[in-house]
C-alpha cells in the first residue's frame, strides 16, 4: 500500500492561499435562497433544501433514544469532561454496532467518537492529507469535504457518478485522476445527493481499484441501512481487508437526531497496512484538540445501539419509500424535470433541469431563486453539489407537505414554460401555435 504519505508528519506550507471563501456551502446557499422570500410569506415556504427530517412531525427519534438520554442526563456521572477519543463504553458500543455487518470484529480502539459526522469528515481529511496531497471526491457529492480540504491545502479531484448506471462510480475516471500524491477515495453510500445505494459487487470493484492504486477509502456511511430499493446496503468495512477503509457515520440520520451531533470514526484494517502506532498516536493527539460530544449524550449511546427496537427503523423507512416514490413520480410529471434514477436510499434525489423549455430562466440558481420567490419553495441547486443544472430535492419531508410543495414546482414551470411558437420561431416564425410543451 501507498501509504508512507499518509503516515508521515504533516508538512509545513508557506503558501496562503485559501479557496474556501469561494466554496459554497448548503446552508449557505439555503440562506440566499430563503432571503427572497418576504417575511410576509415565511409561514408559506416548504423546504425541500436541507436534510434536517425533524422539522416535520412525521420523523421522531424513538422514546428508547429519548429516554437514555434523559437517564444519563439525570445522574451526577457524566456532567464532566470525557476522553477526548470518547467514552469508552460509547465506542465499544459502536465498535459492537458497527460489527454487525461486518465479516470481523472491530475493537473499541478502532473507533473515535467525534461531534457529528462534519467533524469526522474534517479529522479524517486533516489525518490523511498534508498541503499538497489529493483526495477524490464524487461530484455530485457533499460540499462539506470540499470545504475542509481546501482550509487543509489538500487538493480535491473530482470524479463522475454515473446516473444512466445508478449513479455508480465511474471507476475508469478514478484509475485517470489517481498520481503520486492521491491519499485516498471518497465514497458516499447511501448516496447523498443522489439517492443511490452501491450493490455488494460494486462496492468490491471500489476495494480492489483502491488496492490496486494504494490508496484508502474514506466511506461516508451517515445514511447508513436507510435503503427501501432492491439493494442492501453494504458496509463499505466487508472490504477492509482488500483496502483499508475509515468510516464516518453517526446517529443523525438513521435515529433522527441531527441536533444531538454524536458522530463517529471507525477504522476497518484488519490486516493493519494503515493501522500503524504512529498514525494512531497522532489521531488521539488530534482528538485533544476538540472537545467532542456532551458527556451525558455520549453516555446514552450503548443503551441506544443496544435497545432500539426494529419497529422504529420500519416505520422511518416506509414514510421514506412512501415521500420518495411521490416525489419521483411527481417530478417526472412535470415538463421541465427528469429524474434518471429512482431513489432508493438516503433522504434525497438529483433532478435534471431542461433550461430550455423554461422562458427567463438562465441557470440552476436563478430556477431556485425564482421559485422561492414566486412559490416559496425551497430547492437547493445542483451547483452547490457539483452538477450545474441539476437540482437537489429532500423528500424527507411530511407527505402531505411533499403533495404540495410538488403542486407549485409544477405551477412555477408551466407558468415559465416555453411555447412552441417561441421554441420554433427561428425555422418557422409563422406558425401560430400556443400549445405548452409537456
Amino acid at each position: 500500500m501507498k501509504m508512507s504519505g499518509i503516515l508521515s508528519d504533516q508538512e509545513s506550507n508557506n503558501n496562503n492561499n485559501d479557496n474556501s471563501q469561494n466554496l459554497i456551502t448548503i446552508k449557505g446557499i439555503i440562506g440566499l435562497i430563503m432571503s427572497q422570500i418576504d417575511d410576509i410569506n415565511k409561514d408559506k415556504v416548504i423546504s425541500l433544501g436541507m436534510g434536517d427530517p425533524t422539522a416535520h412531525f412525521c420523523f421522531t427519534t424513538c422514546h428508547i433514544a429519548q429516554k437514555a438520554v434523559v437517564d444519563t442526563l439525570s445522574t451526577t456521572h457524566f456532567n464532566g469532561y470525557s476522553p477526548t477519543v470518547g467514552l469508552p463504553q460509547t465506542r465499544k458500543a459502536i465498535a459492537d454496532y458497527l460489527s454487525r455487518d461486518l465479516p470481523y470484529k472491530l475493537a473499541m480502539d478502532d473507533v473515535f467518537v467525534t461531534s457529528g459526522c462534519t467533524n469526522a469528515i474534517d479529522i479524517a481529511l486533516s489525518m490523511i492529507g498534508r498541503p499538497g496531497s489529493n483526495v477524490l471526491i464524487p461530484k455530485p457529492g457533499f460540499p462539506i469535504y470540499e470545504l475542509c480540504a481546501s482550509f487543509r491545502q489538500i487538493e480535491v479531484k473530482h470524479y463522475n457518478l454515473v446516473p444512466e448506471k445508478g449513479w455508480e462510480v465511474d471507476l475508469n475516471m478514478v484509475e485517470n485522476l489517481v498520481n503520486d500524491k492521491t491519499v485516498a477515495i471518497v465514497i458516499i453510500n447511501p448516496g447523498n445527493p443522489c439517492g443511490n445505494v452501491y450493490s455488494y459487487q460494486h462496492l468490491q470493484q471500489i476495494a480492489e481499484v483502491a488496492k490496486k492504486l494504494g490508496i484508502l477509502v474514506i466511506a461516508d456511511e451517515v445514511y447508513g441501512h436507510l435503503v427501501f430499493g432492491k439493494n442492501k446496503f453494504v458496509a463499505m468495512g466487508t472490504f477492509g481487508s482488500i483496502a483499508p477503509v475509515i468510516t464516518l457515520g453517526s446517529l443523525s440520520k438513521r435515529w433522527l437526531v441531527p441536533g444531538w451531533r454524536l458522530g463517529w470514526l471507525a477504522i476497518n484494517d484488519p490486516n493493519s497496512l494503515f493501522k500503524q502506532p504512529k498514525f494512531l498516536e497522532r489521531l488521539k493527539k488530534y482528538f485533544d484538540i476538540y472537545g467532542g460530544p456532551p458527556t451525558f449524550i455520549q453516555a446514552a449511546v450503548p443503551e441506544i445501539l443496544e435497545k432500539t427496537d426494529e419497529v422504529f427503523f420500519k416505520k422511518t423507512i416506509n414514510i421514506l419509500k412512501q415521500t420518495s416514490d411521490l416525489c419521483y413520480e411527481g417530478i417526472n410529471k412535470i415538463h421541465c424535470l427528469s429524474c434518471p434514477h429512482k431513489p432508493e436510499g438516503s433522504m434525497s434525489v438529483m433532478v435534471k433541469l431542461d433550461l430550455s423549455l423554461l422562458r427567463d430562466v438562465t441557470d440552476d440558481i436563478d430556477f431556485c431563486f425564482k421559485l422561492a420567490k414566486e412559490e416559496c419553495i425551497i430547492i437547493l441547486p445542483g451547483v452547490a453539489v457539483g452538477m450545474k443544472d441539476w437540482l437537489r430535492i429532500t423528500f424527507a419531508v411530511e407527505p402531505t407537505s411533499l403533495e404540495e410543495a410538488l403542486r407549485r414546482i409544477n405551477n412555477f414551470c408551466e407558468r415559465n414554460a416555453v411555447y412552441e411558437q417561441e421554441a420554433f420561431e427561428v425555422v418557422a416564425p409563422s406558425l401560430p401555435s400556443y400549445r405548452l410543451i409537456f
